[in-house]
């Protein structure tokens, strides 16, 4: 962890996992502030809970509905929409795709790009875990579920942190999920678009292993934003410049 930024407290250097073991994620994953304000927000939510509570059945439902489908949003958005390969040909959403998702697969292992940015999770998390919860129960289950779909992301970018760490895990479950995920990224992107379970992937035919697929994909960094692309849609390139 060395390079100084212009960030204070323990973020101020650039954080680089594979150079980092677990007891170095854990210090840097607990002071980053998109952490701190997942946390922040689940005991807001619960305090709130105290004041507009919903009845118990639909409180637990909203809260199982929301991790259980948790899984099958981010496959669809990491599939169909940071992978499509159409974001970057909108001048609108040219930056907004390379800070989630392009300059992560650029630079796999940098962790101030990994986690995702705050403007973008918490709208995603009302509109797919709030939302739905008020369908169920009201102001209490929207509660019980916007807290449930903060709770899903932390435990999310930890163990997507953990998938990039210079790390072996032991268990066999961390191990496959780490060699999937690093397929995604070093091999062939087009595959292996889970985090934490890979059901989806299996389901829907995009699970795979390095075997399977000799040939390395030659988009696998860029996502398919190749020098021909750049010219005929220059707003991510002009970022990367600035």
């Amino acid at each position: 962890m060395n390079q100084r930024s212009s960030k204070p407290g323990s973020w101020n250097r650039t954080h680089h996992l594979g150079r980092m073991d677990l007891r170095d994620l854990i210090a840097a994953y607990a002071t980053h502030h998109a952490v701190i304000v997942y946390a922040l927000l689940t005991l807001a939510c619960a305090a709130a809970f105290m004041l507009w509570p919903a009845p118990p059945l639909p409180a637990m439902a909203t809260i199982l509905f929301v991790a259980l489908a948790y899984p099958l949003v981010w496959y669809a958005l990491h599939r169909w929409v940071l992978h499509s390969g159409w974001m970057f040909k909108l001048p609108a959403l040219a930056g907004l795709w390379k800070r989630i998702h392009y300059d992560h697969h650029m630079d796999p292992d940098r962790l101030e790009i990994l986690f995702g940015a705050l403007w973008t999770t918490l709208p995603t998390l009302l509109l797919v875990a709030a939302l739905p919860g008020w369908a169920i129960g009201g102001p209490g289950s929207a509660l019980a579920g916007f807290a449930t779909g903060l709770v899903c992301t932390a435990f999310y970018e930890f163990a997507h942190c953990v998938q990039h760490l210079g790390w072996k895990p032991r268990g066999r479950w961390l191990a496959t999920m780490k060699r999937r995920h690093m397929e995604h990224h070093f091999h062939d992107e087009d595959g292996n678009f889970g985090i934490t379970n890979f059901a989806w992937d299996r389901l829907f035919g995009t699970l795979y292993t390095r075997s399977e697929r000799p040939a390395k994909s030659p988009t696998v960094f860029n996502l398919g934003y190749t020098p021909e692309m750049a010219r005929r849609y220059p707003w991510v390139a002009a970022l990367a410049r600035d």
